[in-house]
């Protein structure tokens, strides 16, 4: 397919056919996309809580849905694996060093050379502006992580495998339900994903985007 053919194909999907499951193989090509998705600086600050059993969906949808979103919860239990973006709740020393670790035995440079200092030092640099000077650093890296998400729903659809945003989600108690606070992380969005059920009335409705000379400025 083709992109534009993609993102035509990709719509919010309202209803799931809970028989349908997503093959080992093209969900382990999501998990790639997820682990490989761009983010500034490299600073990659997420953790994905992937559920895939009856029993994890459940959870998810007694703690994050049932109470103030229960028109969600069939899109989680329903779905066959649902992905719950968490962010990190700090970029501190031993993780920016853990990156630098990383980055030079993947082979980007050598050890304390002076690329890496360079690469460390930009990375810093522009954390500290969003931590000291713009005081946004959290919503810094929430923003990150929806640069993740957009991929994932992207490469979803160009597997033909239907996806759904939730931020219909109560993010309080599923950080208590997964315990991601102890862990470092806050969750943030979650997207179910899967195949359509038969009378998902979304599927066959035309797509409705503001026209192109409206939202582009050509110079």
């Amino acid at each position: 397919m083709t992109p534009t053919a993609i993102m035509q194909r990709r719509y919010s999907t309202k209803a799931f056919d809970p028989a349908r499951k997503i093959s080992a193989a093209d969900w382990q090509e999501l998990e790639n996309v997820m682990r490989l998705s761009a983010s500034s600086v490299n600073s990659q600050p997420w953790h994905f809580l992937v559920l895939e059993s009856d029993d994890a969906k459940q959870r998810f949808a007694r703690a994050g849905t049932d109470d103030k979103y229960a028109f969600n919860s069939p899109k989680i239990t329903d779905a066959s694996h649902v992905v719950l973006f968490c962010t990190r709740s700090t970029l501190d020393d031993d993780y920016l060093n853990h990156l630098l670790d990383t980055e030079a035995s993947d082979g980007r440079f050598k050890k304390d050379d002076e690329f890496s200092a360079m690469m460390d030092g930009a990375r810093r640099l522009f954390i500290d502006l969003h931590r000291h000077d713009l005081k946004d650093l959290q919503h810094w890296m929430d923003k990150q992580v929806y640069l993740n998400y957009g991929s994932l729903l992207y490469a979803a659809s160009s597997l033909n495998i239907d996806a759904v945003p939730l931020e219909g989600i109560d993010r309080v108690a599923l950080d208590a339900e997964f315990g991601l606070r102890e862990k470092g992380f806050n969750a943030l969005v979650a997207v179910s994903l899967g195949y359509r059920a038969a009378d998902d009335f979304n599927a066959e409705l035309p797509k409705s985007r503001l026209p192109a000379d409206e939202i582009f400025t050509r110079l």
